[in-house]
């Protein structure tokens, strides 16, 4: 059997009966638990709270979505502006979750949420839409193969399933391990692809201490369960700056393993990462102190900053480092007169004199977040 299929098995046997071994303890914010039917509770099957990470008008994305939890969750965070995707190629599983649409809809004050079909590896692709093509053009000849492939270009260009650009956060429990490794590539490439400039992820998922031996990931109900599918810990990291995420970083970590298999330990992680904006480096005149408590530390772009020393920065690593993203970790100096917009990406170790910077508005209190 593949691994498709095996998931699909095990994950509408989850549908139909609660199934104990799919699933982590987490604590979930239960204000937000109150509202949700039991059954969809029951039902879902995760390793992390990636529904912390929601803000108020943010349309989110959430792989993978089952019972549809995290959805519900997340609906309830992002008010009436925002909005709520849930991808999943389960019928079972989305039919669960839409069941309880109207109620959900009803108790929180509006529709916020929809469920889609879809692979998570391919964004791009509708399976709902392509059923309906399947009803009307069945494949019965080679002919009709190439007929099918075409008409899935076409709509993965002109009709996505999730736009470019179009996602302020994705959100995943548990899911990412369960597609096939010669997959996982295209799938974070497709995670990038959707997210907006300055959006964020944050990915709950289950990692390994060591790469996993292909006899592990040959075992079906281990791979079902979520661990032979496993990433190794830094593999999972590296794999979303690869990607061309930045600020990537574990910002949940479980001390204990969830399971330990042939004395590999497998553990709940959650990740948080940043898609860069999209616009020029333009000096203005910015300059940044890191606080400390490291002697220097280094972006994913490649810019070196030193302890206590006005680091010379453009005008958009000044508001990603002195925003929510890297938390309370930079003083912000902005420029008490902006220079005239000159293009340029400083060079590592570039300093700001202080006599650039006499008389600055000092940003220093900002607070953690994705």
């Amino acid at each position: 059997m593949s691994v498709e299929h095996d998931v699909l098995e095990r994950y509408s046997e989850g549908a139909e009966s609660r199934q104990p071994d799919l699933c982590c303890p987490v604590d979930y914010d239960r204000e937000l638990l109150a509202l949700l039917p039991q059954e969809i509770i029951e039902k879902d099957y995760g390793c992390g709270d990636p529904s912390r990470y929601v803000q108020e008008g943010d349309v989110v994305l959430d792989l993978g979505s089952g019972s549809g939890k995290i959805c519900y969750m997340a609906a309830q965070l992002v008010g009436e502006k925002g909005k709520v995707i849930g991808v999943d190629m389960n019928d079972d599983m989305l039919a669960l979750a839409r069941k309880y649409q109207p109620e959900m809809a009803q108790k929180i004050g509006s529709d916020r949420v929809e469920f889609v079909k879809g692979q998570i590896q391919d964004l791009a692709l509708d399976l709902g839409a392509m059923n309906q093509y399947l009803s009307k053009n069945p494949v019965t000849t080679a002919e009709d193969v190439v007929s099918l492939r075409a008409w899935q270009e076409q709509q993965r260009k002109e009709n996505p399933l999730i736009a470019d650009n179009s996602v302020d956060l994705v959100v995943s429990n548990c899911v990412l391990n369960l597609v096939h490794d010669q997959d996982k590539e295209q799938l974070i490439q497709e995670i990038f692809r959707v997210v907006k400039p300055g959006g964020c992820v944050a990915i709950s998922d289950i990692v390994s201490d060591e790469t996993v031996p292909e006899h592990l990931k040959q075992d079906s109900q281990l791979w079902s369960g979520c661990i032979s599918g496993a990433l190794q810990e830094h593999d999972f990291l590296q794999a979303f700056i690869d990607a061309g995420f930045i600020a990537v970083n574990y910002d949940k970590w479980e001390g204990e393993p969830w399971q330990t298999v042939e004395q590999i330990e497998f553990r709940s992680v959650t990740i948080t990462a940043v898609k860069p904006q999209d616009e020029p480096c333009l000096d203005k005149g910015h300059a940044v102190i890191y606080r400390g408590p490291f002697s220097e530390v280094y972006d994913d772009e490649g810019h070196v900053y030193y302890r206590g020393q006005r680091m010379a920065v453009c005008e958009r690593s000044y508001r990603l480092l002195t925003g929510e993203t890297y938390g309370n970790q930079f003083i912000g100096i902005a420029p008490v007169k902006e220079h005239k917009p000159n293009p340029w990406c400083c060079q590592p170790g570039t300093l700001r004199s202080a006599a650039e910077t006499k008389g600055s508005v000092h940003k220093a209190d900002t607070s953690s977040c994705c």
